[in-house]
């Protein structure tokens, strides 16, 4: 098996699964309306040009091609952070993540430390289950898309 650096079919439908799809721009409720996100979850176009409310609708396709652009950066963040013979659903399940709650979390997480030493370490799937809080508070969408991306991970 060779290294794996880009997300497959089974870590993008997780995302949009629950980034969720809004083609208008719209505040993030998780984070007290901060950032403006639309599509699958974007913060920024591809120009680096962050979203703003009153910016237009966009096609779901177009959401899709945002998502992807936006893929390749945290895509470049798991390769580098992690091992290299992690495999497809393990980078899949930590680039979700990451997307999820940026590269420095997860650069600074037990559950990259433990991913590192041993990726088939069983604990590693009560690692991503620490990380479903927002603003200290328990959010039942967060918890269920770390126990998703632990079933990914594992699967």
């Amino acid at each position: 098996m060779g290294k794996i650096t880009k997300i497959g079919p089974k870590g993008l439908d997780l995302i949009r699964k629950f980034e969720g799809w809004s083609s208008k721009p719209y505040p993030d409720p998780a984070t007290g309306g901060l950032p403006i996100t639309i599509g699958y979850g974007n913060t920024f176009y591809e120009d680096g040009t962050k979203i703003k409310l009153t910016d237009t609708p966009i096609t779901k396709e177009r959401g899709l091609e945002l998502l992807k652009m936006s893929l390749i950066t945290f895509e470049k963040y798991v390769d580098s952070l992690t091992r290299d013979d992690i495999n497809q659903n393990q980078f899949d399940a930590l680039t979700s993540f990451c997307y999820n709650l940026g590269p420095s979390n997860l650069k600074m997480s037990t559950l990259l430390k433990k991913v590192n030493a041993n990726p088939n370490d069983p604990t590693i799937a009560n690692e991503f289950l620490k990380w479903n809080k927002a603003a200290g508070k328990v959010m039942k969408g967060l918890t269920l898309r770390r126990q998703a991306e632990a079933e990914l991970y594992f699967s």
